[in-house]
């Protein structure tokens, strides 16, 4: 039988225990340590122009007029960087309010240190929704880190890896009638309007290894020498791979190849391949009864050894949170989708300056 455990004081330890006049370096031993775990944030701050990926969005998505008057709005920026936060670390917007007042090294990274007021959740939501309108404000700040990866000589080399990946998004519980009138643009028997703003009408099911999967596709362009984001392009789910072969296709790539896995196998795809002068790497499907199997298995092996590259940006995507979305319109899934690949390609370059200087990435 186990004795009852004590309930005295446990004596603290010696090792942890304030000493007489301590206190006076604490918090400078404490900022000395959390140097060390803030260092991704601050290479990224020193790598990144924020302002000017802050004037390219003022440009694709001009602020409303306030010449009638109104509070003066954050600083686009601050908003950047906060989104740069939120996607980085995979928060919602209270999150990302609450992250930014409780901790001390995301003021600084936001330039909120002696801000009076912080960005709210809801400042956060409508920053979004500026940037969602029209489709320009994600894709400017995606172009703006990829000008300024080739700006640090991280230029698209080695040639193209194309893939897709699920992103997985709320499931919207209606039945077959309901489904049926959302699929039609009509407002369902019984529902009311709030039900029907909280249902994401843009993303569809699909089959992933035999399972149902409800949500959207992100196209992706790596290229093969730096494992960095080239192009990339959101669909619903049911979209199929090889349909966005030609808008992801990377023209200034140096390298002279394009692989991608059997879902990309068309003839229409290698003809665009030969079109644009780029060596088909696309892996072959076996026909029924097809001989010499040994040889075509050769092929996509050794395809696969590269291609499997490009699945590595996706397990860096997984890292930073996974790949899910919250909002409910493709406009605003597309946003976030965007932002956490500009957030991929911003820790990348962080990684690539700091482990591999001379451009000989692994």
């Amino acid at each position: 039988m186990m004795a009852p455990m004590s309930t005295s004081r446990i004596k603290p330890s010696s090792f942890w225990r304030s000493q007489p006049g301590a206190d006076l370096f604490v918090q400078d031993q404490r900022q000395a340590k959390l140097g060390g775990f803030i260092a991704n944030l601050a290479a990224m701050d020193e790598l990144i122009d924020f302002a000017a990926i802050a004037a390219r969005v003022d440009t694709a998505c001009p602020r409303a007029d306030r010449s009638k008057g109104a509070r003066p709005p954050y600083p686009t920026e601050v908003m950047v960087r906060l989104l740069f936060i939120q996607s980085l670390y995979n928060l919602s917007d209270e999150d990302c309010e609450y992250q930014v007042l409780d901790r001390m090294s995301l003021p600084h990274f936001c330039r909120l240190d002696a801000a009076l007021h912080i960005p709210d959740a809801r400042t956060l939501w409508s920053f979004k929704q500026r940037l969602a309108q029209g489709g320009l404000g994600g894709r400017a700040i995606f172009e703006a880190v990829s000008l300024q990866l080739q700006q640090h000589g991280y230029i698209p080399r080695g040639g193209q890896i194309v893939d897709a990946s699920i992103v997985q998004a709320p499931v919207t519980q209606a039945n077959k009638d309901e489904r049926e009138a959302l699929n039609e643009g009509r407002r369902p028997e019984g529902w009311n309007a709030k039900r029907l703003q909280h249902t994401d009408r843009d993303a569809c099911w699909t089959k992933k290894h035999g399972k149902s999967v409800y949500g959207y596709k992100l196209h992706a362009n790596t290229d093969a020498r730096y494992k960095l984001i080239r192009r990339v392009k959101v669909t619903p789910a049911n979209v199929d791979d090889g349909q966005t072969l030609k808008e992801v296709l990377d023209r200034a790539n140096t390298g002279a190849r394009l692989l991608a896995d059997r879902g990309y196998d068309a003839q229409t795809n290698r003809a665009l391949l030969q079109a644009h002068g780029l060596r088909d790497g696309i892996a072959r499907r076996a026909k029924p009864g097809q001989e010499r199997r040994v040889r075509l298995d050769a092929r996509n092996k050794a395809i696969n050894r590269v291609r499997a590259r490009g699945e590595h940006v996706f397990a860096g995507l997984e890292q930073l949170g996974g790949k899910c979305v919250r909002a409910m319109t493709l406009a605003r899934n597309e946003l976030a989708i965007l932002l956490k690949c500009a957030a991929y390609n911003a820790k990348r370059l962080v990684w690539l300056v700091r482990h591999d200087p001379c451009g000989c990435a692994r």
